[in-house]
């Protein structure tokens, strides 16, 4: 009879140490995030068309949701030789190349998460961020595994952006669709 009562004891103790399901303890999710900025910066530490690194934003979890934003890469500085068109033409190719690579390092080190929102950004000289690239992406998304055209690939995904003679051209952003209901008002 002792040894009964102990094992019930056990079971109304049980409850309490048991995280709830589909839900990620706060220490877990801390060694996830640890385990994605290292490999971050160690996998994607260089690209494949520029040595320059990526430079994380912003980044925000919620149960089964990851927000990331990102600095795309900057042309390498080798390319300075070369014309414009090329070494814009090889950022934007890093750059989609940079965004399937983060969707699927985040879907292997999160294991609970289903969905992303990802956001790339380019650096400006004179209007400091412009969004180029954004995606919101799912876990479950082999639809791409044949397509071989990076473009169509990365539209598979789900990531959104707009290329005008191969080079990434700047997405309307927040800002411009708080104006155009400003302006439908007046």
């Amino acid at each position: 009879m002792p040894i009964l009562s102990a094992v019930s004891m056990f079971e109304v103790y049980k409850q309490h140490w048991e995280k709830p399901r589909g839900l990620l303890g706060l220490t877990e999710q801390f060694c996830n995030v640890s385990h994605f900025l290292c490999r971050l910066r160690t996998q994607l530490r260089y690209g494949e068309l520029t040595r320059a690194s990526l430079k994380l934003l912003r980044m925000q979890i919620s149960e089964d949701t990851l927000e990331c934003d990102w600095l795309a890469r900057d042309a390498d500085r080798w390319d300075t030789d070369l014309p414009k068109m090329v070494r814009q033409r090889h950022a934007s190719l890093q750059t989609l190349h940079d965004a399937i690579d983060v969707r699927s390092l985040i879907f292997r080190t999160f294991s609970g998460i289903d969905t992303a929102s990802l956001r790339i950004y380019r650096d400006t000289e004179d209007s400091g961020h412009e969004l180029i690239v954004t995606g919101y992406v799912h876990r479950n998304d082999h639809s791409s595994r044949w397509v071989h055209s990076l473009a169509m690939r990365a539209k598979n995904l789900g990531f959104r952006f707009h290329l005008q003679d191969e080079n990434l051209c700047c997405l309307p952003g927040d800002n411009s669709a708080v104006t155009a209901i400003r302006f439908e008002m007046n």
